[in-house]
């Protein structure tokens, strides 16, 4: 713990409780152990948009989202990766082809969030910000990430090996499948991280919950798993301590880290 130069946080089944808040004695902790001169970091697959509500709360000096595909330090960009225009569209292509012309898909951009669910996701979940609705019939931008609703293995085993090009990786909480250009992922955004801040991942202690977490948690000094993280999470951490609803984050650094 001495030698901790940045704490990581997923966001969703990590840092935010199940109503999508920061309990006000985790950020009590968080800011103590600024004080003592540790940066704050926040790694999620959500877009920048989707992310603001919480970092605005927070001000991270390090900010990895859209599962890694941006990466900044103190509000300036170090490092983006993204889909052409053309990519993009041949992407939503390829899964409306391989998972039905109906299949729900959401597209990260650097400064937007777009969706065509078929019910809005800010009536289930305020914390999505203001997303925009398209159709994607002409979609022309360049996108940081692309989600893809697949129900059936078989289909998300097709587009997968259709999109080799792409990382992907599904999320637990459901039946989507996040598409990054390929080596984007948020263990590389660590690196750029490292590199930017002069660091080794050996002075970063990393929290997650889910399969896109497992390269952070693995990559970093210590990689943390949340008391709800998946199973294939916690047997890969190093440390599994409370739930995301338990306030897990603020016991930890109370009891390890500001004792």
């Amino acid at each position: 713990m001495e030698d901790c130069r940045l704490l990581l946080f997923d966001l969703d089944g990590t840092l935010l409780r199940s109503d999508k808040s920061i309990s006000k004695r985790t950020l009590q902790a968080l800011q103590k152990c600024r004080e003592k001169g540790v940066f704050i970091g926040i790694s999620t697959s959500r877009g920048a948009q989707n992310a603001a509500a919480f970092t605005e709360e927070l001000q991270p000096e390090v900010l990895i989202v859209s599962g890694g595909a941006l990466v900044k330090y103190q509000d300036k960009c170090i490092y983006k990766a993204a889909f052409s225009k053309e990519e993009t569209k041949r992407i939503i292509s390829a899964a409306r082809r391989v998972a039905g012309a109906g299949c729900e898909i959401t597209v990260d951009t650097e400064s937007m969030h777009y969706w065509n669910y078929k019910t809005d996701p800010k009536e289930q979940d305020k914390s999505w910000g203001d997303s925009v609705y398209t159709d994607f019939a002409d979609f022309a931008e360049s996108a940081l990430k692309i989600c893809v609703e697949i129900f059936e293995d078989g289909q998300a085993k097709l587009l997968q090996d259709e999109l080799k090009d792409c990382d992907c990786v599904r999320f637990s909480d459901g039946y989507w499948y996040k598409f990054t250009p390929k080596m984007v992922t948020k263990e590389n955004a660590i690196r750029e991280v490292c590199a930017a801040l002069s660091i080794s991942p050996k002075e970063i202690i990393a929290f997650g919950d889910d399969y896109a977490d497992r390269g952070m948690l693995e990559l970093c000094g210590m990689g943390i798993a949340m008391g709800n993280a998946v199973e294939e999470v916690k047997k890969e951490a190093d440390l599994v301590i409370g739930g995301n609803d338990e306030d897990g984050i603020a016991a930890y650094l109370e009891h390890s880290f500001l004792a």
